[in-house]
């Protein structure tokens, strides 16, 4: 009677082993079977707002790919940001467009530009007499290229996308923040503004061509700063999306409480650096899809 009992136990078992493994999937992936993401969204446009501290650096990967950076953080976070650029294996930037001359936007630009070959450097005729500014200045020299001047109106040459500045519109004198370049981007029915340390001045003079502004996405004018993001402005603009750059605990108190509530106001999802880290959007010309790594 034992020896029955044994035997239809062992018939159970076997059945119930040969039942698990053919539900069970055929292999488990692998590492080198994972697809990074970079690879993943090919074809797509992808925005990286980076995480650089209290500064400014945002890189675009067009969808027939192509590389922009625009700003490269305070003069410590260069190599930082090199270091991104090289994980995503980025050999080589068509564009570098530094926005105005402050240290946390084109700090980290000279240290990039002597790290990964350039074709082309755009910025606003406007000069800083600073280490700082001489150093990005000698980078751009050292690669044997010429500053481009951005401003309003101008188109930069790319596949597949259309780059435009927009500002600056006139001339600011002294007032490095008002020179900021602003650069709208599109691809398919999606856009992007990138708006440097643009502040209220330059913000009403493009407001003469509300037209060009309106944009999905906007990034927020000068880390969240109360002297930028009018009411006016983000009524042209328009944007369901808004990224901060800006560092934790950083002593000017970005973002400024009156525009993160503007922004709740207007019913735009915030992202911000500060607590989310480099934020990352990526279009496929018709939706937007967000991812944020620490």
């Amino acid at each position: 009677m034992k020896e029955h009992l044994k035997k239809h136990l062992y018939i159970l078992c076997l059945i119930l082993v040969l039942l698990l493994a053919a539900c069970a999937p055929a292999s488990l992936p692998t590492d080198s079977q994972t697809t990074p993401p970079q690879q993943a969204a090919a074809g797509t446009l992808q925005v990286y707002y980076l995480d650089v501290g209290q500064g400014d650096s945002t890189l675009i990967k067009t969808p027939k790919g192509q590389h922009i950076l625009i700003d490269g953080g305070d003069n410590h976070k260069g190599q930082d940001v090199v270091e991104y650029l090289e994980s995503l294996g980025i050999t080589q930037l068509d564009v570098v467009i530094a926005t105005h001359p402050d240290a946390d936007h084109i700090g980290g630009l000279d240290t990039v530009i002597d790290a990964i070959p350039v074709k082309s450097v755009y910025a606003p005729k406007v000069s800083h007499t600073t280490n700082t500014y001489r150093d990005f200045l000698m980078a751009v020299k050292n690669r044997g290229l010429k500053i481009k001047t951005a401003k309003a109106g101008l188109d930069i040459p790319l596949e597949g996308v259309t780059a435009e500045f927009v500002a600056p519109v006139a001339e600011y004198g002294k007032d490095l923040n008002a020179w900021s370049a602003v650069l709208h981007l599109t691809y398919g029915d999606t856009s992007f503004l990138f708006t440097g340390d643009a502040e209220k001045r330059s913000e009403t003079d493009m407001l003469k061509q509300s037209e060009q502004l309106r944009a999905d996405v906007l990034k927020v004018g000068h880390h969240g700063s109360d002297t930028s993001s009018s009411q006016e402005f983000l009524d042209a603009v328009q944007p369901t999306y808004a990224i901060i750059s800006a560092g934790a605990d950083n002593k000017y108190g970005h973002p400024k409480k009156a525009v993160v509530n503007r922004l709740k106001k207007a019913r735009v999802e915030i992202f911000r650096t500060d607590r989310q880290g480099t934020i990352i959007a990526i279009s496929d010309g018709t939706n937007i899809k967000w991812e944020t790594t620490r």
